[in-house]
């Protein structure tokens, strides 16, 4: 019994460095949150995406191999095979999720929940292979670990959303555009959104998990339209920093539109409904018609009965003066226009007189 029991440690110490070394020589190592978060960005999405080959490699190929030698060894002897089977991979395991525990626990960027998307869709994917490869009593903890480093995953991704989502309403107001444009927080929005409907289902059930049973489409619905009313609710603040209220309006409608025709050019019109764009669509033309009152009144203004007929005596200047103060506000509201490159002909058309 003795002999068994020293042959056991032998196997385990043996196999458990040369897995150790193999890993190592993929560029695998125990990493930890502080070393992660000192790597430049650009090193680190390769490392992420070397990680992830690595993870499949480790489990489809090296542990399941480190099973079968287990299995042959120690043919007969179950209790000794998932023994030194455990024993011989725990730290090899450990040392590979060490990354992904690092990244999901290094500081949060809006960029960085697709990277953590990626690794949560890959180490789901491979959970099923985890369960099988690690299977037994004795493997418990290593499953534990893996299945915990999916749930560090998503809590990260969830977090990293709510806090863009937080630091968009919280963006600065004086970071407005000078000419009414749509604003580049807006563009980046629009876009970050497009992106992340090609992480639908992983998103689902991300958010299924955190609904507390209230339901995956509720859950995922609710994030993404939280996104869109924190850019809304940035706009309103930004647009009454316009000392040209005119100016302002065309902002609002402007961005707005932007918004719409993101929804509307990916999968989030299928998320927020038609009901939510039709209404969106119907803000942007009450801006619109609230723009020409506006603008276009300070023209009209001067062909009221005032302002042609001051007085009898002069009414020729008074003429004259009109004409010249309608010159000049229409060359300001046209100049607001052209200045405001308007994002479609469609705005084009709502903001002129008919």
């Amino acid at each position: 019994l003795g002999c068994h029991k020293q042959f056991v440690k032998i196997y385990r110490d043996t196999r458990s460095s040369t897995l150790e070394l193999t890993l190592k020589q993929l560029g695998v190592e125990y990493v930890t949150a502080e070393e992660v978060q000192t790597a430049q960005a650009e090193s680190r999405d390769a490392k992420i995406t070397h990680w992830i080959r690595c993870l499949q490699i480790a489990v489809k190929l090296l542990f399941p191999s480190e099973r079968a030698l287990c299995d042959q060894i120690f043919e007969g002897k179950h209790a000794w095979k998932d023994h030194c089977f455990a024993a011989a991979t725990s730290k090899s395991l450990l040392n590979l999720l060490s990354f992904g525990q690092a990244i999901s626990k290094s500081k949060t960027s809006p960029d960085k929940v697709f990277l953590l998307l990626d690794m949560f869709d890959r180490t789901l994917e491979l959970q099923s292979e985890v369960e099988a490869v690690f299977a037994g009593d004795e493997c418990a903890e290593n499953r534990k670990s893996a299945s915990t480093l999916v749930k560090c995953l998503a809590q990260a991704a969830k977090k990293t959303l709510i806090d863009f989502k937080d630091s968009i309403v919280k963006e600065s107001p004086k970071n407005t555009s000078t000419d009414g444009d749509v604003h580049p927080l807006t563009s980046y929005v629009g876009n970050y959104i497009k992106y992340l409907m090609d992480y639908q289902s992983s998103l689902k059930l991300i958010f299924q998990e955190s609904s507390n049973g209230d339901g995956t489409k509720s859950g995922l619905v609710s994030e993404i339209s939280g996104l869109i009313h924190a850019v809304e609710t940035n706009l309103d603040v930004k647009a009454k920093q316009y000392k040209d209220h005119a100016l302002g309006i065309l902002f609002l409608m402007n961005n707005i539109n932007y918004i719409v025709r993101s929804i509307r050019s990916s999968e989030a019109k299928d998320l927020v409904g038609d009901d939510w764009i039709q209404r969106r669509r119907r803000t942007v033309q009450q801006h619109a018609t609230q723009y020409k009152r506006v603008a276009w009144g300070k023209v009209l203004d001067c062909l009221s009965a005032q302002g042609l007929t001051s007085s009898v005596g002069s009414a020729t200047e008074g003429i004259a003066g009109s004409v010249g103060s309608i010159g000049s506000h229409s060359s300001t509201t046209s100049t607001s226009v052209i200045k405001a490159s308007l994002s479609t002909s469609n705005l084009k058309r709502f903001v002129r007189l008919r």
